[in-house]
């Protein structure tokens, strides 16, 4: 993964350290609420920004929760099972705010968390700038009222057709049931992720078409932001070819190493709208959220696939059986292009 400065001073202890207060300060007030008294796990591993999880904590600590932040050696791949003593705070905690690039979503020491009751929050490989950017200053009602407008759009389709000047072609159908990520919180834990995100749900084997990744695509770690397109071929859901230069050649390698059926199955669809993200950073937190973008899961975790990756579409376009919603990057429904203009989305005013 790599990852583009504009200043050069972006690493510096103070860099935008005012604002990163402000910042971590709303996301522990108004993006995940943390009440007085709660337990609260912070965790960074050693690839991650150590500003913003120490941020994180004082600003915890500032509402009235109980903090314990928690640092250990990078993991090779994401969901791993972490060290025993993370696990062991992860099952005591009731929010956990994960900022390490080997995310634990999906993790057994997740999976054991919600259980328990824990709100996990996946803010994965963030930096200063990006909680500045994506947090700090972003309208939050705003941005919910957004995700919940373009799926409630998506579930009242039967099919959603996604094309993008890239070569992307592919259509999937929806599934009425829904998705439980939007149903009122569990009585038990659940997932929480960064904000400008949404999607709608999608039966996996009906995923049929071509799928251009051209943003970013991530894991695995030699990849990031992509130089040249990676072409996928999906048929009843799941990738049949890989084709183009040298990152479609890695990505190709490292998905068929783990010799699993589902690592190669579509696991879902997701539309990217945080005004603060505007081109490819190599952050997946942030690249699968770049304003207008699409965003997908490949690797069905549910079915027991051992791995999960995410691929960014730059500027598609989106039928919703016959309705437009987007063209080339823009959103055109009059509903949504009023949210953007108050979003302060760039280009809508």
């Amino acid at each position: 993964m790599s990852v583009q400065f504009n200043y050069g001073t972006e690493p510096g202890e103070g860099y935008l350290a005012f604002e990163l207060a402000q910042a971590a300060l709303k996301l522990v007030s108004q993006m995940r609420p943390v009440q007085l008294g709660q337990q609260v796990l912070i965790t960074a591993d050693s690839a991650a920004d150590g500003r913003v999880a120490r941020a994180t904590a004082e600003a915890v600590q500032a509402v009235g929760g109980v903090p314990s932040l928690v640092f250990y050696p990078t993991q090779a791949e994401p969901m791993q099972a972490p060290p025993l003593p993370v696990a062991g705070a992860a099952a005591a905690a009731q929010v956990w705010f994960d900022f390490a690039i080997a995310y634990q979503l999906y993790s057994p020491a997740y999976h054991a968390a919600l259980q328990n009751g824990c709100i996990y929050v996946c803010l994965t490989g963030m930096d200063v700038d990006m909680m500045v950017r994506t947090i700090g200053r972003v309208n939050y009602p705003a941005l919910q009222e957004m995700a919940y407008r373009l799926y409630r759009l998506s579930q009242a389709a039967e099919t959603i057709r996604v094309t993008s000047p890239g070569g992307t072609d592919l259509r999937m159908r929806i599934d009425k049931a829904g998705d439980p990520f939007w149903e009122p919180p569990p009585e038990k834990g659940f997932a929480q992720m960064l904000g400008g995100q949404s999607g709608f749900m999608a039966y996996r084997e009906s995923f049929e078409g071509w799928l251009v990744f051209d943003g970013c695509l991530w894991p695995p770690a030699e990849i990031g932001v992509l130089r040249d397109p990676v072409r996928l071929a999906i048929n009843g859901g799941y990738i049949q070819s890989i084709a183009g230069g040298m990152e479609a050649a890695i990505f190709e390698r490292w998905l068929r190493r783990f010799d699993h059926p589902q690592a190669l199955l579509m696991d879902h669809a997701c539309y990217g709208f945080n005004p603060g993200v505007s081109r490819p950073s190599g952050r997946i937190l942030e690249d699968e959220r770049i304003f207008g973008c699409m965003q997908f899961g490949i690797g069905a975790t549910e079915y027991g696939s051992p791995v999960h990756c995410d691929g960014v579409v730059l500027n598609p376009s989106i039928w919703l059986d016959d309705l437009q919603i987007e063209e080339r990057g823009r959103y055109v429904h009059p509903e949504l292009v009023e949210l953007c203009r108050v979003m302060g989305a760039p280009g809508y005013d």
